[in-house]
């Protein structure tokens, strides 16, 4: 038969210390502390990733609209656009981009996605326009 080792309470297992955890913890903080700034233009431009979608959708919809009724609308509902909740509207708000569309007529229109949230902490909004020539341009960098 094999007997189960088993050990006594007196004697110490290997095993990391608290303090040990804590010095990897700290050294970890700093590398990710360190890496932010460098991270940061790159989250605001997948954030913008929104915004262009957003506003191609809009161009879509506007060009139906305009083979339909042979003008273009400045009423998003009206083209069939909803618009997501808004992060700063709750909890379960997901879209950082409002749209609106800011001229319409029977020549053209231009549509502004306008972010709702300040990406990177420098007091502008990043804002992206789109006209009906399909001319996607963002307006105010963040």
């Amino acid at each position: 038969m094999n007997k189960v080792p088993y050990l006594s309470l007196h004697q110490r297992v290997k095993a990391f210390t608290l303090t040990e955890l804590l010095v990897v913890l700290v050294i970890i903080g700093i590398l990710v502390l360190m890496s932010l700034p460098v991270l940061m233009p790159l989250i605001s431009r997948t954030r913008s990733v929104e915004a262009k979608q957003g506003l191609k959708h809009i161009y879509t919809l506007e060009k139906t609209h305009f083979y339909e009724f042979s003008k273009y609308s400045s009423d998003l509902e009206r083209i069939g656009f909803e618009q997501e909740k808004l992060v700063s509207e709750g909890e379960d708000g997901k879209a950082n981009y409002t749209f609106e569309v800011i001229s319409a007529d029977s020549k053209n229109f231009l549509a502004r996605a306008t972010a709702v949230v300040d990406f990177d902490g420098d007091g502008q909004f990043n804002v992206w326009e789109i006209d009906d020539k399909n001319n996607l341009l963002e307006v105010v960098k963040d």
